[in-house]
């Protein structure tokens, strides 16, 4: 770019590139929001929700949802002149899909302007192109916080409401929930029947608020997991401590929700609303993966269902939340209503394992023994999958409320309380990662695939102790003169000492001999060319 120096090719000096800062940060910002707003529009389509109201809103609130806003919906119910009948709801969930989708776009291209830096960028290079995307992004979400509200005006007569009590209607909310109105005494029947708003509007601040924390998180997250990425060289040692673990938790989380999406697709394939299915798991896929990664890994959890929103919790966890839910969700209760649940604990331990590998094959062994690298990889580890159960803990508990009050009379009630011990959450994590990168570390060694970097605390950044990312391939054999072409003589057929290919032009043959001299009077005293002995001139003339 004019004007931009980028000094040694270490990153530490020259100007910032504001031109490749911006572009870069329009680029990620972009494809994000695209990404996350085509996701949230397919799967609230697939749903159907675009019956009840305007697609455009409803995708503009699930998207600042799925980047850590929040939304509350609020409604009221209007019949006779009666106008002090309300229906009041709260939601708190997240729509992990969306958001991972955002997620993913938004590292792969912010990874890929930084890899344009060089081995090393700066400090304060990296600051400015995180912020810039950051700042873009709360912009662009600010706008969406702006256009994500609309009421709908729903018609109980319409939506199969008049299956009350005495009114010869078969009734049932769309999806299998039920027939609610049925809970209804006989004299409110038609006032049920009548038409109602159902509105929702973004809570600005608290989305503007959580869109920063997500951005950043989001960011951090993908400079930790990139193993390629170039780092401040203040943070070089996370190149070689953090990162090979945290790559490996990553990948295996990203492959637990690519199998939920495969679940969700078979059970789509022999189901009669196929669609449904399909729009749930674009939404949800990554809240029941995420939630079964530390449910299987025995992760206790404190819920309760009531009502109709029960049944939209899988089997046998609605009926456990219903019977008991003064005592912890756990996967040993659930086993006791379904055998099948022990192959959840099967498959988490089996993902843990392969984690410990995978981060094993990543982490350079530099001068330890084998001991040493089992340990060195069981502590980085058990702090990486600390942290990421604690976190898969947060973003997956689930709150949702409804309840529809008429005349102060309680017609209804829903609600779904589901939240995760993060505490207990991250002790388990660290006991699984250390126990598994241990497993890992003791399989890869002994199966040779540990990377030989070297450096001062036992491996550089990129594992060969240099500044790049790169690792270099284990030499499987050492070298000897015998076999290495570039060590062995060039064959000398005409016996004159000169070693090499000919250096003139034209097609290669045989060696040129120097000229003989013409017969004369016969060498001097001098050398063999009848030049003069040394220190005697030449004769004049």
């Amino acid at each position: 770019m004019a004007g931009y120096a980028r000094g040694s090719g270490d990153g530490s000096t020259g100007r910032i590139p504001w031109g490749d800062v911006v572009s870069a940060a329009i680029a990620s910002v972009s494809w994000a929001m695209a990404g996350m707003a085509g996701t949230a529009a397919l799967g609230l389509h697939l749903l159907g929700a675009d019956s009840a109201g305007a697609l455009g809103p409803m995708t503009a609130a699930v998207v600042v949802l799925g980047a850590g806003g929040s939304v509350s919906p609020s409604g009221s119910v209007s019949a006779f002149g009666l106008d002090d009948a309300e229906a009041h709801t709260a939601l708190a969930v997240t729509p992990l899909g969306v958001g991972l989708v955002g997620a993913l776009l938004l590292s792969v291209f912010f990874l890929r302007s930084l890899r344009g830096v060089g081995a090393v960028v700066s400090g304060a290079e990296l600051a400015v192109r995180a912020g810039a995307v950051a700042a873009m992004f709360v912009a662009v979400l600010g706008g969406l916080a702006w256009a994500g509200h609309d009421v709908a005006t729903i018609d109980g007569g319409a939506l199969g409401l008049g299956g009350a009590p005495g009114t010869g209607g078969s009734g049932g909310l769309p999806g299998g929930l039920g027939d609610p109105i049925g809970l209804l005494p006989d004299r409110l029947a038609d006032l049920a029947r009548a038409q109602a708003q159902v509105g929702f509007t973004v809570d600005s601040s608290k989305s503007l608020a959580g869109g920063v924390c997500w951005v950043l998180g989001v960011l951090v997250i993908a400079l930790l997991a990139s193993r390629r990425t170039p780092l401040p060289s203040g943070l070089a040692r996370l190149d070689r401590t953090v990162r090979p673990a945290a790559s490996a938790v990553v990948s295996v989380l990203l492959v637990a929700v690519v199998a939920g999406c495969a679940a969700a697709a078979y059970a789509a394939v022999g189901d009669a609303h196929p669609k449904r299915i399909v729009g749930a798991a674009l939404l949800g896929a990554p809240n029941g993966a995420w939630l079964g990664v530390p449910l299987g890994l025995f992760v206790p959890w404190d819920g309760q269902a009531t009502g109709e929103l029960a049944k939209v919790l899988p089997d046998p966890l609605d009926e456990l939340l219903r019977v008991s839910a003064d005592e912890p969700v756990t996967v040993g209760r659930l086993a006791g209503l379904d055998g099948r649940v022990w192959l959840l604990a099967v498959a988490a331990a089996v993902m843990m394992l392969y984690a410990g590998v995978l981060a094993a094959t990543r982490t350079p062994r530099g001068e330890l023994t084998g001991a040493g690298f089992v340990g060195r990889c069981a502590v980085r580890l058990g702090g990486v999958t600390a942290s990421a159960l604690a976190l898969l803990v947060w973003l997956t508990q689930v709150s949702a409320d409804a309840s529809l009050s008429v005349l102060g009379l309680d017609a209804f009630g829903a609600g779904i309380e589901l939240h995760g011990r993060a505490g207990t959450a991250a002790l388990l994590g660290a006991v699984w990662g250390a126990g598994a990168g241990a497993a890992g570390a003791a399989v890869a060694w002994l199966a040779g695939a540990v990377p030989s970097g070297a450096g001062p605390a036992g491996g550089g950044s990129g594992g060969g102790g240099g500044p790049g990312p790169y690792t270099p391939s284990r030499v499987y054999r050492p070298s000897h003169d015998e076999t290495n072409p570039y060590l062995r003589p060039y064959p000398d057929p005409a016996g004159d000492g000169i070693h090499g290919a000919p250096t003139v032009t034209g097609p290669i043959g045989p060696p040129v001999r120097p000229a003989v001299p013409p017969p004369g009077p016969g060498p001097g005293p001098g050398d063999a060319e009848g030049l003069p002995p040394p220190g005697r001139p030449p004769k004049a003339g």
